[in-house]
């Protein structure tokens, strides 16, 4: 299943619902007409487990046609709300490269995973403006990543144990203030508000048996700046989950960002940074593409906290930016059910 949280019209609650190609199905309308159980949001979701997903799988294969909405109907907000995110920095060969030659880090190839934190508040979602402050960065960069959302409580799991413990995959843009990094350490410089773009979907892991072979790539106005697959991780997924989960428990609805490729703007020669009036496009196979445009902080904030709500986490949209918050990429604007 593709599950993702959405608004209607002028509602401030997201809701929980299902993707099918360019529909979406409401998950508790469904549950309600039918007279089961569900949980009414993502994260609450993924903590009733397997029984609660079960019925969802359920309710959607007897979904009558009119239960569906055009997604071109509907506001994209982030999944979820993550309880914490978890980033891991040079887990991909070429990018430990660029990264020694650009960003001053080490030569050699880790031997373990490089991991760091990014606080809930800085997750936006498709669509939501990523904040482009210029009283604090010169340096704002991009960064597409697997995201791996946790299903089971993992503590100590051994790596052939690992993806049991995984409920689903999405996108994360670990946007990166390369200026802000402060004695070699990056919370501030990746952790700001609106620094971790995610979605536009949670695909359920049972559709994606083999995270290691994915697509992934990254545009800038259309233009390709990242191109690889995940099979170039140095640590896979089982890896990241068993080493992390050795010594700090995963819960249902963290976030591990598994880390980027080669092609960040630092390592382009002459380095490219991001502007305000860009468009940034991440995308992974078989999960879609988070679509997300630059905006001026300075002169964006006190209308976006009007126009979003200052606590913009769970259930942030783009209501300046419909196609993007539809779900849609520029060119794809207009397209229906």
């Amino acid at each position: 299943m593709h599950l993702l949280s959405y608004r209607t019209g002028g509602s401030d609650t997201p809701r929980l619902g299902a993707r099918t190609g360019e529909r979406v199905a409401d998950l508790a309308a469904l549950a309600a007409a039918a007279g089961a159980a569900l949980p009414g949001d993502l994260a609450a979701l993924i903590r009733a487990g397997e029984p609660a997903l079960a019925t969802a799988r359920a309710l959607l294969a007897a979904a009558p046609a009119d239960a569906w909405l055009p997604l071109t109907a509907v506001t994209l907000c982030a999944p979820l709300r993550p309880g914490k995110i978890v980033g891991v920095g040079l887990n991909y060969v070429e990018h430990v490269e660029e990264s020694h030659r650009s960003l001053d880090t080490e030569r050699e190839l880790p031997d373990r995973p490089v991991l760091f934190g990014k606080p809930a508040t800085a997750v936006t979602g498709p669509g939501g403006p990523i904040l482009h402050n210029a009283d604090l960065t010169k340096q704002l960069d991009w960064e597409c990543e697997l995201a791996v959302v946790i299903g089971r409580t993992a503590r100590r799991v051994t790596e052939a144990d690992a993806l049991r413990h995984v409920f689903g995959y999405s996108i994360v843009n670990d946007v990166s203030a390369r200026d802000q990094r402060r004695s070699g350490q990056w919370f501030f410089s990746k952790g700001q508000d609106s620094y971790c773009p995610f979605g536009p979907v949670v695909v359920t892991a049972d559709e994606i048996p083999d995270p290691q072979n994915l697509g992934l790539s990254l545009k800038v106005n259309g233009v390709t700046k990242q191109d690889s697959n995940t099979r170039h991780m140095l640590f896979g997924v089982a890896r990241l989950i068993a080493d992390i989960s050795s010594g700090m428990t995963l819960e249902p609805g963290d976030v591990i960002a598994t880390g980027s490729p080669s092609g960040v703007g630092a390592g382009l020669v002459p380095p490219q940074f991001l502007q305000p009036g860009d468009l940034v496009e991440a995308t992974v196979e078989r999960i879609g593409t988070l679509a997300n445009p630059v905006v001026d902080a300075r002169g964006h904030q006190a209308g976006y906290e009007a126009d979003y709500g200052a606590d913009y986490g769970a259930g942030h949209d783009a209501r300046g930016h419909d196609a993007l918050a539809h779900g849609l990429r520029p060119d794809d604007e207009g397209a229906g059910a």
